[in-house]
């Protein structure tokens, strides 16, 4: 089983998709200086595979990227950077 987690501008969200199948998503919404990162959503057949953790990654590693900075309104997000301090840089506090 293989994750594949694709960015999707138009929905302002990663998805991530197993055998084609949409399996959950986390949402962003850009501002002028940070992204606001402010809900992720596994669906129930595919809850405790590492979906929610390969869309935060792949999300988290192309906003560093390209130099953004994030604010993690996610509950699951911010307790995934709070285990990820290789991240701090790019947290963004208002």
């Amino acid at each position: 089983m293989s994750v594949e987690v694709t960015d999707n501008p138009d929905r302002q969200r990663y998805e991530a998709r197993i055998d084609g199948r949409l399996a959950g998503f986390t949402e962003y919404d850009k501002r002028q200086s940070f992204t606001v990162m402010p809900h992720t959503e596994v669906f129930d057949d595919f809850r405790g595979q590492g979906v929610a953790g390969a869309l935060v990654r792949t999300a988290l590693d192309e906003l560093r990227a390209n130099g953004e900075k994030v604010e993690p309104l996610c509950p699951y997000v911010r307790t995934w950077l709070s285990k990820h301090p290789e991240y701090d840089s790019m947290v963004f506090h208002p």
